[in-house]
Order: C-alpha cells, then sequence, then structure tokens
C-alpha cells in the first residue's frame, strides 16, 4: 500500500510541475488556463488519492479526504470555466498565430 500511495503522490508532484511549466511558457491567459485547470485537477486528485492510500489515515480523515478530492474534480473546472467567460466578456482576446506559407499550402494560393 506505501508504494502505490508513494507512487501516486510522486506522480501527482510531477503533474504540478507540468502545470507551473504550462502556465510560465503559453501565450495567453485562455490556452494558459486550459492547461492548468486540467493538469492542475488531475495532479490534486493523484496528491490525494495517494493519501487515501497511506497506512496511518484513519477512516473519519479518509472519508473527509474523498469528499474533498469530490469536490475538486466538480469545483476546479467550473471555477476556470467562469474565470475564461468572464475573461471573454471582458474582452480578453487569445492569441491567434498563423503561419501564412503554410497556410498557403494547404488552402491553396490567393482567394
Amino acid at each position: 500500500m506505501i508504494y502505490i500511495a508513494n507512487t501516486l503522490i510522486t506522480l501527482g508532484t510531477l503533474m504540478l510541475v507540468v502545470s507551473g511549466i504550462g502556465l510560465i511558457t503559453l501565450p495567453d491567459f485562455y490556452s494558459r488556463a486550459h492547461a492548468v485547470s486540467k493538469s492542475e485537477t488531475f495532479a490534486v486528485f493523484l496528491l490525494f488519492a495517494g493519501l487515501l492510500f497511506r497506512p496511518e489515515l484513519s477512516l473519519g480523515a479518509g472519508l473527509r479526504l474523498a469528499i474533498i478530492i469530490l469536490f475538486m474534480v466538480i469545483a476546479n473546472p467550473t471555477a476556470v470555466h467562469a474565470l475564461v467567460r468572464a475573461a471573454l466578456r471582458r474582452g480578453i482576446t487569445p492569441v491567434i498565430r498563423t503561419d501564412e506559407s503554410r497556410a498557403k499550402r494547404l488552402f491553396g494560393g490567393d482567394q
């Protein structure tokens, strides 16, 4: 059991690192929000699931931890959706990069 717990906690920590890297490297608010919400939700799920497998955890604490996991899986994507929707209504535009030469090759010449 302890090996499963430590593996899940390690994977959750690595996912949080990936989330941080995405937050730093992605170009705009929308792509950052998307990447961070997905990886952070999964990371928190892995971390708390790893804590559930720890042998020193009591039944009551495990139940509370399971409720927190359920709340995080529902609340985190909902909160990020609300933030992105508010940003869109506020007028924050996404960064759109186009490669003109590639677009001409894919879709034909001048139209």
